[in-house]
């Protein structure tokens, strides 16, 4: 019978654990475009996703399921197998892994974007992104003040925020280009859809991407402003690309099955070894 690495067990990675299996996928030469697009398919309680990854060692695939009426909203269950014979190694909470994986992804682009200085945090969302969002960013960044905000909340804190992260259900963007101070460094996450945006386009001149091509293709923040200046993250991470730093820093996320895989890659073998 495989093994089942519960929520306990999947979050104690920690989100810096978290962090430093996504760096170092990315600066082990990981082409984030070899992996499938996520397949979506629609059923009547919402949405099936099948995000599918492969690598030197291991090779996995999430089932998530979307079901907006429901509590709680995601659920799901990831499969890790070894890459050479795709036997199946472990079975591993789905929720638990997508947040602990989402929170890493934006605080490693938040990592390589903001200044290493002591940040102002405000995050819309009260949800477990939300609340992951605020954990991640202090594994990277000493964090000295945090605002929750709630969709339907006056958003004048961001006018003083040095971090603004954005992880809600929103299909409409949440503030105001002009609050945004020209040092401060904007996540969005909330959403993979090409409909639905959480970021003003007044904001997305230049913006940082897990992948062009799957920003294009799932983005709304980017599809519906017309971005032409995209930027991947590995290339960031990998010092080949500067991002300017006269104006606000923005990275948008979709997720993507690569990170799913580095992650429970590394919650498999902090485990095993």
């Amino acid at each position: 019978m495989l093994p089942f690495l519960d929520r306990d067990t999947v979050m104690g990675l920690t989100y810096a654990g978290a962090v430093a299996a996504l760096r170092e996928a990315l600066l082990s030469g990981l082409d984030v475009d070899a992996d499938p697009a996520r397949t979506v398919v629609p059923v009547p309680a919402g949405q099936l996703l099948l995000m599918p990854s492969s690598g030197t060692r291991y090779t996995g695939v999430k089932l998530a399921t979307v079901a907006p009426d429901s509590t709680p909203r995601i659920k799901g269950v990831y499969v890790l197998m070894d890459a050479a014979t795709l036997a199946p190694l472990a079975l591993l909470d789905g929720p638990a892994l997508t947040t602990l994986r989402t929170p890493a992804v934006s605080a490693l682009a938040v990592d390589h974007l903001a200044p290493k200085a002591p940040a102002r945090l405000v995050v819309f969302g009260r949800g477990p992104q939300a609340h992951g969002h605020v954990a991640a960013i202090d594994a990277v960044r000493e964090v000295v003040d945090v605002t929750l905000l709630g969709r339907g909340d006056d958003p004048a804190p961001v006018a003083g925020a040095d971090i603004v992260c954005c992880a809600t259900t929103a299909r409409t963007p949440l503030f105001e280009a002009g609050l945004i101070r020209p040092h401060a460094t904007v996540v969005a996450v909330g959403s993979h859809e090409p409909d639905a945006r959480e970021l003003p386009a007044e904001l997305m001149g230049t913006v940082v991407v897990e992948s062009v091509a799957t920003a294009r293709r799932e983005a709304g923040d980017v599809i519906m402003a017309g971005t032409a200046d995209l930027i991947p993250l590995a290339s960031v991470v990998r010092h080949e690309t500067t991002v300017p730093d006269d104006r606000p820093r923005v990275f948008k996320s979709v997720g993507m099955a690569w990170e799913d895989l580095a992650v429970a890659a590394a919650v498999y073998e902090a485990q095993t070894h």
